[in-house]
């Protein structure tokens, strides 16, 4: 997979889509250019960083449609838009929904890269987040019943003859049972196996 940001630019207007794409390719990204909301959803976007330059007015759908659409189509890709109509509601409602930034036409190159700048670092925390939960739930669906109960016990706070106690084995047996928890969930202490219960939890919740 490239480690070049794929920049997506999704306006109607010809002529503007195309500087924006030499402007991006000359700084250094990779860049395509799509005609409508319909045409981008058309052609999936890839799984590396970027972000999504869309203008406001289009036909058929608009782009503040199509950020209400990214997740529902799997598309975590941080969003810019762009427009030539000063807007408040439309600014107010895309920022609510997560936009990096909303660029009033003609858009002036360093405001551009700015953006991208933020936005490109949004998507490297999004990421990273995304790939530490993937690893959290990988770890936890490798735990036996067993090791998911002295798990349980020992996030509540337990000592390992009350879990001992609880679950009807000897220390020793909870001491090799935690052991391989910590290894598996990548813990180094307690403390650590409690920050990751409850990152779980929010995980279940969504």
């Amino acid at each position: 997979m490239s480690d070049i940001p794929l920049i997506h630019i999704v306006d109607d207007d010809d002529s503007l889509r195309s500087a924006l794409l030499r402007l991006l390719n000359a700084a250094g990204f990779e860049a395509r250019g799509y005609a409508s909301a319909g045409e981008f959803l058309l052609h999936p976007a890839p799984d590396r960083p970027g972000c999504l330059l869309l203008d406001v007015r289009m036909p058929g759908p608009s782009g503040l449609d199509l950020q209400a659409a990214l997740p529902n189509h799997g598309v975590n890709l941080p969003v810019i838009f762009m427009t030539g109509h000063a807007d408040v509601p439309s600014s107010v409602r895309a920022m609510k929904a997560g936009a990096v930034d909303f660029l009033e036409k003609p858009v002036q190159r360093q405001s551009l890269l700015e953006a991208i700048g933020r936005a490109l670092a949004l998507n490297e925390r999004q990421r990273a987040a995304r790939d530490e939960e993937d690893r959290i739930r990988a770890g936890y669906a490798l735990l036996t019943e067993r090791e998911k109960a002295v798990f349980e016990h020992v996030v509540a706070g337990q000592l390992n003859k009350q879990i001992a106690d609880a679950l009807d084995v000897s220390e020793r047996t909870v001491k090799g049972l935690r052991a391989r928890v910590m290894e598996k969930l990548g813990a180094s202490s307690p403390a650590e196996l409690g920050v990751l219960a409850e990152r779980l939890r929010h995980l279940r919740e969504r």
